[in-house]
């Protein structure tokens, strides 16, 4: 099979009101975690419970919605790509990575404000929401 495929559907909670950054070619970035979490059986059949945090990041128009209606606790579900970065850490010198989900489609699931999907084209293109939002 030809091709490969990254993508990625979460739904959890926010942890953080988003952190919006606006670019000097005044493109906005939104920048925030969620957290995921899975309950299980553990050796013992005691209930267990595992939390994952996601560093998820958004641009321009979805950057924009997650300024104006996300905060923290609110539950999403968010459709991206996993990306990943590398830098040298300048006290250790070691080298450093992070992931970070880069998302595509966000639909918020528990607010008075909830909204349909908003979709996010890919970043190299003008980004749009597709959807009617209430404001």
């Amino acid at each position: 099979m030809a091709g490969s495929l990254n993508k990625v559907i979460l739904i959890g909670h926010l942890g953080r009101d988003p952190e919006i950054k606006s670019l000097e070619n005044g493109v906005k970035l939104a920048r925030f975690s969620i957290a995921t979490s899975e309950v299980f059986k553990n050796k013992s059949g005691d209930k267990s419970e595992h939390t994952e945090w996601h560093n998820i990041v958004l641009w321009r128009n979805l950057a924009n919605i997650a300024e104006l209606i996300l905060k923290k606790g609110d539950q999403i579900l968010i459709e991206g790509r996993i990306r990943s970065r590398t830098w040298e850490d300048q006290e250790s010198k070691q080298k450093r990575y992070s992931f970070e989900i880069i998302g595509d489609q966000l639909t918020l699931l528990n607010s008075k404000k909830q909204t349909g999907p908003t979709k996010d084209s890919h970043s190299n293109t003008e980004n749009e929401a597709v959807d009617d939002l209430p404001f």
